[in-house]
């Protein structure tokens, strides 16, 4: 195993216990980057300003640098550092904060959910994106549009993608910048036009980052819907139990991004450790969660945790600013599976080819 395989293996979680042990901060010498594995060293790593979104030579990755998928990573909120990460921030992060989440609840449950396993794919891809689509103001019809090409278009984001996926990707970006376009011209809904009103950048920097919020809904929020399932369908005796209670330790036991990657911009000490410019961290954000000094028995799943410390939505000025509402999306999409009548005990599951998402493809199990 080595720690980017581990975010798909069926249990992760030793293996990090063994990098732990190792340093909080050590080099891998097979996939030559630095490994973050603590709780300090991944706090750390985090929070220092040397430490970038995205390789200074390559702010963009090559493979999709020349099409549409490429101008909006470009202008990502998350995918930069500084005034371009700051500017649509400030903007986004206040009013998503301030969402009804009764009308979240209403929007999941005005969905059609089937316990079979397409139709569980749909609710973890497809309806989480749909809501955040409503809220920003389109119709259910555009919504479900925006879905499809939104995980079009994550598809990209991937160093696993191929090239048939990538122009995939360039044309749904494109589709997409039109369908946001058009929304601007009405803003119908109160998000968009309280997010409008407060952002001081470029319309074209507004429509990348309103993808960006679709984007990042798609993949995060399906993990934390899917590995919710997974904890149930292990301890059944858990069904009863607060759904918020639930997904607030799912998150930090079993998170749905398990790493992600720093860039070093300047030599500098980061825990202790000399590193150089140039180099590469891969931050291990469920390892990190597991760090017996971040919580007490961090190995055990428990719902009534003191004080629960997690990293699964990142930490510092890059943590995810649509935390709240991704949980609520989750709380209520699993409460409508389980109220639709799934039966956990057929579910059988494998984890999605990924580099750093951890998001359970289920499948049903004959009778």
């Amino acid at each position: 195993m080595d720690p980017i395989i581990a975010a798909t293996h069926a249990d992760p979680y030793p293996y990090y216990a063994e990098l732990r042990a190792q340093g909080g901060l050590t080099f891998h010498h097979g996939l030559k980057l630095w490994v973050a594995s603590s709780a300090r060293a991944v706090c750390a790593v985090l929070a220092h300003a040397d430490c970038r979104v995205r390789p200074l030579l390559e702010p963009v990755p090559k493979a999709i640098a020349s099409g549409t998928a490429g101008a909006v990573f470009a202008q990502l909120m998350r995918m930069n550092d500084g005034e371009r990460q700051r500017c649509p921030r400030s903007a986004i992060e206040p009013e998503l904060a301030l969402i009804d989440l009764t009308a979240v609840n209403t929007l999941v449950a005005a969905r059609l959910i089937t316990v079979d396993a397409d139709g569980l794919y749909k609710a973890m891809f497809r309806g989480p994106v749909c809501v955040v689509a409503a809220l920003l103001g389109f119709n259910p019809a555009q919504a479900r549009v925006v879905s499809v090409l939104t995980a079009d278009f994550v598809a990209c984001l991937s160093p696993l993608s191929n090239d048939l996926q990538r122009l995939a990707a360039h044309a749904a970006a494109e589709q997409l910048r039109g369908y946001f376009i058009e929304l601007l011209a009405k803003t119908d809904s109160a998000l968009l036009a309280a997010i409008k009103q407060r952002f001081e950048g470029d319309a074209d920097t507004m429509i990348a980052n309103l993808i960006g919020l679709c984007s990042q809904t798609h993949e995060a929020t399906a993990g934390l819907i899917g590995n919710a399932l997974v904890a149930l369908r292990r301890h059944p005796e858990l069904l009863g139990a607060s759904m918020d209670t639930l997904m607030a330790e799912v998150q930090r036991f079993d998170p749905s991004v398990q790493n992600t990657r720093r860039f070093v911009a300047a030599a500098c000490e980061i825990d202790g450790v000399r590193v150089e410019a140039g180099d590469v961290i891969l931050v291990l954000l469920a390892s990190a969660n597991r760090d017996p000094a971040l919580d007490e028995q961090p190995d055990s799943f428990l719902l009534d945790r003191p004080n629960r410390r997690s990293f699964s939505f990142g930490s510092g000025r890059h943590q995810c600013p649509g935390q709240v509402l991704a949980m609520e999306i989750a709380c209520a999409t699993v409460r409508e599976i389980l109220d639709h009548g799934v039966n956990l005990e057929r579910l059988a599951w494998h984890y999605r080819p990924s580099l750093n998402g951890r998001i359970p493809l289920f499948s049903t199990l004959a009778v």
